[in-house]
């Protein structure tokens, strides 16, 4: 009965009810933060985005208010937090910014896991398969000519920023947001933690990844595994812009990291955290990204980039239910370690 008392009390405060008028609650303590990127329709009940298979299966019971967000806000009474920011890297900042600054909520020791769908490289993953990643890569901060304008000699028309050819060297130090390096203990707990988690696969996932004649790794049944991510919000696809990923990673991480997935929002999650950490509101290393295959992010032997592009569509992806499945079923185990672990990894990061 004081449970349900007290869950209902922290309920009413962070739907912004207010039993007391001039009363300054104080804020709610979150231990993870749950960050997704699109829903279809409805949080529960209809054809799944990111966010739904959070909320009927942890479960995240609550719907809590966030005008100054994307949509609302989903909340379990053990301290975990779901949101969906919206696509791409402008709305995923804005979001995260404004959950950073409400004052309903105490991130100050909050876990944040970025668990979203995405392309994949064929030469390291396949379709279901889920990466952990250790270096997070912003593919937009860049200058930029058409390939047909470029001098001989160039394999992209993208260079790096207040650079004047393609991976000029030495690398730019003094600008911030092209590349975040996430803490590698916490990378590592994370993945041998889940590295044996059994992952949905079907029949017209094992046609599509069998087209992959020559890559190995991209045929296989669904895996766990670490890779890293690049971040873009142009939606690039095809065999030139896969090699212009490997390198743009590779270039950006001085070949320590490895191009894997390819998604929209992770750096601009990232930047609005290091600002927020910044400030004292949370604590960056303790974030994870965590990315799905629903799709392949080049075309197969023999195929084209745009007949691969115009296969793979937004609920119509090849991989679609089962990155979200394994989305959720890989994420939701480290959610409900650090939960349960909750004496130890309050203050201390698994993996340190």
């Amino acid at each position: 009965m004081m449970k349900h008392l007290y869950t209902s009390a922290v309920v009413a405060l962070l739907s912004g009810l207010s039993t007391c008028p001039g009363w300054v609650e104080p804020p709610v303590p979150i231990k993870v933060v749950i960050v997704t990127f699109f829903e279809v329709g409805e949080d529960t009940g209809d054809t799944p985005g990111e966010l739904q298979n959070w909320v009927e299966r942890m479960p995240l019971p609550e719907s809590l208010p966030f005008d100054h967000g994307y949509r609302p806000l989903r909340y379990h009474e053990d301290g975990i937090l779901a949101i969906c920011t919206g696509v791409g890297t402008a709305r995923s900042a804005s979001s995260i910014m404004a959950l950073g600054m409400d004052p309903r909520f105490d991130l100050s020791k909050a876990y944040w896991l970025m668990a979203g769908i995405s392309g994949a490289d064929p030469t390291d993953m396949s379709l279901g398969s889920a990466a952990w990643a250790e270096w997070v890569v912003d593919g937009d901060l860049s200058h930029s000519i058409d390939i047909r304008e470029a001098p001989a000699g160039w394999e992209t028309g993208r260079i790096p920023l207040r650079k004047s050819t393609p991976f000029e060297l030495p690398l730019e130090t003094t600008l911030s947001g092209h590349v975040y390096r996430l803490d590698p203990g916490l990378v590592n707990w994370a993945f041998e933690l889940t590295q044996d988690t059994p992952l949905m696969d079907t029949p017209e996932m094992e046609v599509r990844r069998k087209k992959f004649v020559g890559y190995p790794e991209g045929q296989r049944a669904p895996f766990v595994l670490k890779g890293d991510q690049l971040a873009a919000m142009n939606y690039w696809h095809g065999e030139l812009m896969n090699a212009w990923a490997n390198d743009w990673v590779a270039y950006y991480t001085e070949g320590q990291g490895n191009f894997v997935t390819t998604a929209m929002e992770d750096t601009g999650v990232l930047q609005a955290l290091s600002f927020l950490d910044r400030a004292g509101k949370v604590d960056v290393d303790r974030a994870m990204v965590l990315r799905t295959a629903s799709n392949y992010s080049m075309q197969w032997p023999k195929g084209t980039a745009a007949e691969s592009l115009a296969g793979e569509k937004l609920g119509s992806y090849s991989g679609y239910i089962p990155s979200l499945d394994a989305a959720q079923k890989v994420g939701g185990i480290v959610v409900r370690a650090l939960v349960d672990g909750w004496g130890e990894y309050e203050e201390e990061l698994p993996g340190g």
